[in-house]
């Protein structure tokens, strides 16, 4: 079962469900909220995302062994970097690809159609071959090579299409609309939040059960943001921990559309090095505000040369990633100036994409 959390209204699961409340357009999410019943268990790193099967409403069809991504220190930023840019697709986004395909296979699903700028698409595109589905990628016609590369080598097929990142969306709404594919998005489709929830679960477990003071992660649609909100939340009310971190996003500077809800008009400059993160409108802009708001959490906007001088320290230092992890560094660098974090607070960084998909 499925329901609307801002209009309440409920539908059933199934191979032709809905992707938004068809009364009022909201994102839908599982009716389900799981929560273990008891004291927590010596979990098994081996069981990869599936070590936290009590907290998640979908079981383990599909997987490649993702998971338990290392948790670094970096005494360079005084922080925790989390590496889920280690994963089997080189992207975090591995996380709610496992539990999305999962769920289609459950639902007995032949064919699945996503719109992705380059990660997602790759990460969706690599879990439908592991469960021998069908899969259309739409993606805009000026994605990076090295992603198509990765789509069409998981046999996946890539569509272009001309115009903005909306115009994507749009297209691949409509063949999913057409009622012949399912829509796996890392944006709506709720199996993809179940997913990166696991990011919270892993993390306290590598941590010996005790959550940092704030969590920094870049922010576009919020996929990893408000999976890492719901998990803390879920491990908190379980009796797991004790309190959910500040959770603190990073945007790009000239699209950061929460950050002008939160503190008014931004910069006009843009910042197109982290261009996996430039998305306008979020599927689930008021779920987003409101993690901000419950953790006591915020979110900035970052621009192109500070995201530079991160990614170049990053590489300097042995982390290999792409720009729009980069953009989290910088916003940690910039919480730290402007007094969000001080220098005895306890920081995890999310680096969220590996820089071997950067050209």
């Amino acid at each position: 079962m499925l329901e609307c959390r801002s209009c309440g209204a409920t539908c059933e699961s199934g191979a032709d469900e809905p992707w938004r409340c068809p009364e009022c357009g909201h994102a839908l999410d599982f009716a389900e909220r799981p929560l273990p019943d008891g004291e927590k268990p010596d979990v098994d790193p081996l069981a990869g995302l599936w070590a936290f099967d009590a907290f998640l409403p979908v079981g383990r069809e599909v997987t490649l062994g993702e998971g338990w991504t290392p948790v670094a220190e970096s005494a360079a930023w005084d922080a925790q970097f989390k590496l889920d840019y280690v994963f089997p697709s080189g992207s975090y986004k591995d996380r709610g690809a496992a539990l999305t395909l999962s769920r289609a296979a459950e639902l007995g699903v032949e064919r699945v159609v996503e719109d992705s700028s380059g990660n997602a698409g790759a990460a969706i595109a690599q879990y439908a071959a592991r469960a021998g589905v069908d899969a259309d990628i739409y993606v805009p016609a000026d994605a990076k090579q090295s992603k198509l590369d990765a789509i069409e080598a998981a046999g996946a097929t890539p569509v272009r299409v001309e115009g903005s990142r909306q115009d994507v969306t749009d297209a691949c709404v409509r063949e999913a609309v057409g009622g012949e594919a399912w829509y796996a998005s890392h944006a709506w489709n709720p199996a993809f939040y179940a997913g990166t929830e696991t990011f919270a679960y892993e993390l306290a477990a590598q941590r010996d059960w005790d959550v940092p003071n704030a969590v920094v992660l870049p922010l576009g649609h919020g996929t990893l943001f408000l999976g890492a909100y719901r998990g803390f939340e879920k491990l908190r009310d379980a009796g797991w921990t004790d309190e959910v971190p500040r959770l603190l996003g990073v945007q790009a500077e000239g699209v950061a559309p929460v950050v002008e809800e939160l503190h008014g008009p931004a910069a006009a400059a843009r910042n197109d090095v982290a261009d996996g993160i430039q998305i306008r409108e979020p599927a689930r802009f008021d779920q987003l505000l409101g993690a901000i708001e419950n953790s006591g959490g915020d979110a900035i906007a970052c621009g192109e040369a500070a995201t530079e001088r991160a990614l170049a320290a990053l590489h300097e230092r042995g982390f290999y990633v792409e720009p729009t992890s980069a953009v989290a560094v910088a916003g940690l660098e910039t919480y730290r100036e402007n007094g969000t974090l001080d220098g005895s607070e306890d920081v995890v960084v999310a680096l969220t994409g590996s820089g071997l998909k950067a050209d």
